[in-house]
């Protein structure tokens, strides 16, 4: 097959934020506009405002981190560290138990601001509500244990 006919698909985020090498407002608008929830229903806030300052003056680990307290108010920082050139940070939301019983979001990058981005958008997944309707879903096709019988009898 040609190199031309292939078709790439769109880069996850998630991928997209493992590639990059810095942040940048445009970058940071796209992962704000994909993941965020009461961001843009929040307009006019205070918390907001904060972060659309953050960005314009390019505070990006401030921005992370605002995001985080904003986006998921039951997550907080477990640990940021920094270890043969990069940075690691790991999101929990039972920050008080042992490291064994805790089950953080963890991710790395050379940046530490992409570090958090990346951690953030990994527990944006996990916490996000699984879609289900109220009413449980019927099997699409009956066993074939199963037939249907047409009876006008029913003295």
């Amino acid at each position: 097959m040609s190199i031309l006919l292939e078709q790439t698909l769109p880069a996850t985020l998630s991928d997209r934020l493992r590639d990059a090498f810095c942040v940048t407002a445009e970058f940071l608008s796209d992962i704000i506009s994909e993941t965020c929830r009461r961001f843009p229903s929040m307009e006019g806030n205070a918390r907001t405002a904060r972060i659309e300052r953050l960005i314009q003056s390019q505070a990006w680990t401030d921005a992370a981190l605002a995001l985080i307290d904003l986006e998921l108010p039951q997550w907080q920082i477990r640990r940021i560290a920094y270890d043969d050139g990069e940075w690691y940070c790991a999101l929990s939301q039972q920050r008080e138990l042992l490291d064994w019983l805790d089950q953080p979001v963890k991710a790395r990058h050379a940046d530490l601001a992409l570090a958090i981005l990346s951690a953030f958008v990994e527990a944006q997944r996990v916490s996000a509500p699984a879609s289900r309707t109220s009413v449980p879903n019927a099997p699409l096709h009956a066993d074939n244990f199963y037939q249907p019988i047409y009876s006008d009898n029913f003295a």
